[in-house]
């Protein structure tokens, strides 16, 4: 008898890796990514109330990882208005198990009073300070303690030093089978000068994503995601553990 998902997702392969040779496709993609990132289009978005800053596409990527591994905890660097702890914090609460841990090195009282006043707050538990300071990764670490999947997202600081860093205190919590994802690595995709910030083409997380995998072999890059993605702020930001 056909099991009609696993029909779904084999015809979702199919036509997945037919893309990577789609020249028309990549390139349509390409313009939009560029003229997107440019018009601040991740900015329109938000999710139960909260300004998310990213991608419905990414979104829809984060809600497969999380709905397909199940983890015990997230750890996400970066906080914002607190849009994106919300999503994972509801995507958990149907899954009906698991927490969401945000770290910020300036959580604004007002952002801060509005996810804790969320009806998600019971899933999510914050920490200010730098992502990088080692009391704060300690912090982090007694968290995930015991936790049987852990995932974790790096969305502060996007220049090559910060990330690589990031990197190396962060990803190793992650477990096998699951995901280190690292947003904004569309930074080196886009034209010099783009952004009014520290980072740029060579000084962004891409960078620091490559310069990670040279020395580590536990993680791989999923192709198959930006392959199916094509418009993300996350091109070989997806990581998997493999060993």
């Amino acid at each position: 008898m056909s099991n009609p998902i696993e029909e779904f997702k084999s015809e979702c392969s199919t036509r997945v890796a037919e893309y990577a040779a789609n020249i028309e496709l990549n390139n349509a993609a390409k313009a939009f990514n560029e003229v997107s990132n440019r018009e601040k289009y991740s900015y329109n978005f938000s999710w139960m109330g909260r300004p998310i800053i990213q991608y419905p596409q990414d979104m829809i990527a984060m809600q497969e990882l999380i709905w397909d591994i199940q983890p015990d905890i997230l750890i996400e660097t970066g906080i914002a208005h607190g849009g994106s702890l919300i999503f994972y914090a509801s995507l958990m609460e149907l899954i009906g198990k698991g927490e969401v841990l945000g770290i910020d090195i300036d959580i604004r009282a007002h952002n801060r009073a509005a996810i804790e006043a969320h009806p998600m707050a019971k899933r999510i538990s914050m920490i200010q300070g730098s992502a990088i300071d080692e009391n704060i990764v300690d912090q982090v670490k007694k968290h995930a303690a015991g936790k049987e999947v852990v995932m974790v997202c790096l969305d502060s600081n996007h220049t090559h030093e910060h990330v690589l860093r990031e990197l190396e205190l962060y990803a190793p919590l992650t477990t096998v089978g699951s995901y280190c994802v690292v947003f904004d690595t569309i930074v080196e995709d886009m034209p010099r000068a783009m952004y009014d910030r520290p980072w740029d083409v060579g000084n962004n997380p891409k960078t620091a994503v490559w310069e990670y995998l040279k020395s580590h072999s536990e993680f791989e890059i999923d192709k198959q995601i930006d392959n199916k993605l094509l418009i993300s702020v996350a091109p070989d930001g997806y990581l998997k553990r493999i060993s």
